[in-house]
């Protein structure tokens, strides 16, 4: 549920602790625990930057890395509840224990559904939450690219298969390179921005965010093609 209530430092802290609560408890092979295991390492370098002093704003940083988070946690509390979280996430959740889906493409998965979609109402969230247009974010939404900016590569190498598995290589190959994340975060700025810009017309702006939800389950599901 999205809230206007001033988020902080310690939500962030929160979140942490729920992923770490996840990976406590979750199968290590399972598709959810996959992700987790790199969003919670991407945090936790954000909670620390943060704490450095690395962004220019540090509290909003900090409000909008926690209303990040808690998209993704929101997605986990409705599927243990039974009920069908956002489009975005269905095909991971789908499939997250599916034997021929690999790590690495779980992980890619969650990146696209978490950034295809939920970072841009996390951005908005914000601008709601500090009165301020997505412009006022912008520098520090560049500065956190500089912290994501080794993730997908560090995916590609911790998770891709090795040489003795070279059946799967170039198909496995071809599928993950579709997808980037620096063009998937241009597009969620993209999307933000229009987003902000409907936040008068709700209908349009509703129908928007749904043509979102499912165009990046869409490529999801893509993603998660079984190949092993």
């Amino acid at each position: 549920m999205t809230t206007t209530e001033p988020l902080a430092a310690a939500d962030v802290r929160d979140a942490l602790e729920r992923m770490r609560a996840l990976e406590a408890t979750l199968p290590r092979q399972d598709g959810i625990a996959v992700f987790n295991r790199v969003y919670l390492s991407v945090t936790d370098e954000l909670e620390r930057r943060i704490a450095a002093g690395h962004f220019r704003d540090p509290a909003t940083t900090a409000e909008f890395t926690a209303r990040f988070a808690r998209r993704y946690l929101t997605a986990v509390d409705a599927d243990r509840a039974g009920r069908r979280p956002p489009a975005c996430w269905r095909p991971l959740f789908q499939q997250r224990r599916h034997p021929g889906v690999l790590p690495v493409q779980f992980a890619l998965a969650g990146v696209n559904a978490h950034v295809g979609h939920d970072l841009a109402l996390a951005v908005v969230d914000t601008c709601t939450a500090r009165g301020c247009a997505p412009g006022v974010l912008r520098s520090d939404y560049e500065r956190v690219d500089e912290v994501l900016v080794g993730l997908e590569e560090r995916i590609r190498e911790e998770l891709m298969p090795g040489p003795d598995l070279l059946d799967v290589a170039d198909p496995l190959t071809h599928l993950t390179g579709s997808w980037c994340l620096t063009r998937a975060r241009d597009g969620a700025w993209a999307a933000a921005r229009v987003l902000w810009e409907l936040r008068g017309a709700d209908g349009l702006r509703e129908e928007f965010r749904e043509r979102l939800d499912t165009g990046t389950g869409m490529a999801g599901r893509f993603l998660l093609t079984p190949l092993g």
